[in-house]
């Protein structure tokens, strides 16, 4: 009897594991009854920033991003380095995210109507989607849920984020890790089109791509030109628009400059080596991107769930950049 229960146990802790890996636990409205207005007091948050800096759903997005691939969608980005641990937040990658203060300011904002209750995860989940319905991009569900984890470190941002320089093939490997396929690399990476870069991040395909002072021949040759007028070597200071002349606009445009060979990133570029994730890239690149909203919406709702904690693992922070 005592082996049937402890089989029993096993089985039960294994369906638990797999359940929180899939994002099992999240539900829509999981705040109704605990924190009824904690949704509206997040999004008239956000959208008293994005009203006068409309580069700000840019910002939310790509750290959204980041903080799902990093130990799952937990919050572990908005925790700041102490005197014993590097964060997520020093990484290399993450030097250049903004937007804290955003979910910082909702963070107060709930805790003021309900202390204790809502995670900085859901906040940031739910920031992400709301700002990029706020400049006409697509709407998903969110639902929530997630507890905030208790570790960040700069080594899993390093392993985990892909870096703009990785191949097609690398991608899929990354992407694959975290549950989701090539159409999904294909669909989130058209998250381009909103957002700037710093120069210093695609530089090297514009003055020493082999090491012989050349260019990255996947690059346009005529478009090469034009980003070195606005690019200097060792410029680490100017920034370059990721969707030129629609940078601030949610649209399907992205594809249409990869299509071009305008991408500014090899990972871009890179799209158009394989045969799924170039096929997806001429078919949003015509008639306005006919699915690219509602394929966001899809793979978008699939990443918000990576790796979530819920019930009682992790914590419900009362502050965004520290653990309790």
């Amino acid at each position: 009897m005592a082996s049937t229960l402890k089989c029993l146990s096993v089985l039960v802790l294994a369906f638990l594991v797999i359940d929180a890996a899939n994002g099992q636990g999240l539900k829509l409205g999981f705040y109704a009854k605990t924190c009824p207005n904690a949704e509206s007091i997040i999004h008239k948050t956000v959208a008293s920033y994005v009203s006068y800096n409309p580069t700000f759903p840019a910002a939310l997005l790509r750290m959204h991003f980041h903080d799902c691939f990093v130990r799952g969608c937990d919050g572990s980005v908005l925790l700041n380095s102490t005197s014993t641990n590097q964060t997520e937040k020093a990484a290399i990658p993450n030097l250049s995210l903004r937007g804290f203060s955003i979910i910082d300011a909702a963070k107060a904002a709930v805790e003021k109507a309900c202390p204790g209750v809502v995670s900085c995860a859901d906040i940031l989940a739910l920031s992400a989607r709301d700002s990029v319905a706020m400049i006409k991009g697509p709407w998903w569900n969110v639902p929530t849920g997630r507890r905030d984890g208790r570790v960040s470190t700069i080594a899993d941002a390093f392993i985990h984020l892909p870096p703009p320089f990785f191949n097609v093939t690398q991608l899929k490997a990354s992407f694959a890790s975290k549950g989701l396929n090539a159409k999904d690399l294909a669909v989130l990476s058209g998250g381009h089109t909103i957002g700037i870069s710093a120069c210093a991040s695609f530089s090297q395909r514009l003055y020493n791509f082999t090491g012989k002072g050349d260019s990255d021949p996947s690059l346009d040759s005529e478009y090469v030109p034009r980003l070195k007028s606005k690019c200097k070597p060792n410029d680490i200071v100017t920034t370059a628009e990721m969707d030129p002349g629609s940078f601030k606009t949610f649209d399907s445009s992205y594809y249409k400059i990869v299509a071009k060979r305008r991408g500014l990133f090899t990972s871009d570029a890179t799209l158009l080596d394989d045969a799924e994730t170039k096929a997806y890239v001429r078919s949003q690149a015509t008639n306005n991107g006919p699915t690219f909203f509602k394929d966001f919406a899809v793979s978008m709702e699939k990443m918000n769930a990576i790796e979530v904690l819920t019930g009682n693992a992790g914590e419900i922070r009362k502050h965004c950049a520290f653990v309790n």
